[in-house]
């Protein structure tokens, strides 16, 4: 449990430190440096010591052990950057609301940087999109947003973090979203 709690430590750190690089590249460094807090609560640090394993995410294990993860329940209501957040039911009937430009830059930040500390070695440009492709994200994340992510993953896996700065995202944004 002990060896569980300092790798799970070391591997938040190592995401957050990621995260914050390319926040501060992407001109919302603030963003990066609150990135994630909600990690270290306890709700969310000692249910992902619980089921860490050091390759994917020990969320996505409890979820397929239990059927729900309590953490992620926790963490997604406190974190603007996820496109869960942005899920209202009683006002569009589930559809995924328009995030904000900063979260949804921070979104891509977290996105690329946990591919980052997820591949490891593995890790290429490109493993940001082809995560992003692989998922089935219907009708909860607004349309708008999902061409923003395509634009920035796509730019990314071209050009790797100088297609990651505020004007280029920002580009993106206007280009796609209304």
């Amino acid at each position: 449990m002990l060896k569980n709690i300092w790798k799970h430590f070391h591997l938040v750190c190592h995401h957050k430190w990621e995260v914050f690089k390319l926040c501060c590249h992407a001109g919302i460094p603030v963003q990066g440096l609150l990135h994630d807090m909600s990690k270290f609560t306890p709700s969310e640090f000692f249910e992902s010591v619980k089921y860490y394993n050091g390759h994917r995410s020990p969320l996505a294990v409890s979820r397929e052990i239990n059927g729900y993860s309590k953490a992620w329940l926790h963490h997604k209501g406190r974190n603007r950057h996820h496109w869960e957040y942005w899920i209202d039911a009683y006002v569009t009937g589930g559809h995924g609301c328009i995030m904000p430009f900063k979260y949804a830059c921070e979104m891509v930040c977290d996105m690329i940087a946990a591919s980052m500390v997820y591949k490891g070695e593995e890790y290429t440009l490109d493993c940001p999109l082809t995560y992003f492709k692989a998922q089935t994200y219907g009708r909860f994340v607004h349309p708008q947003i999902q061409a923003f992510m395509n634009a920035s993953f796509t730019a990314y896996a071209n050009e790797g973090t100088a297609a990651i700065t505020k004007e280029r995202l920002f580009s993106f944004y206007k280009q796609y979203v209304n």
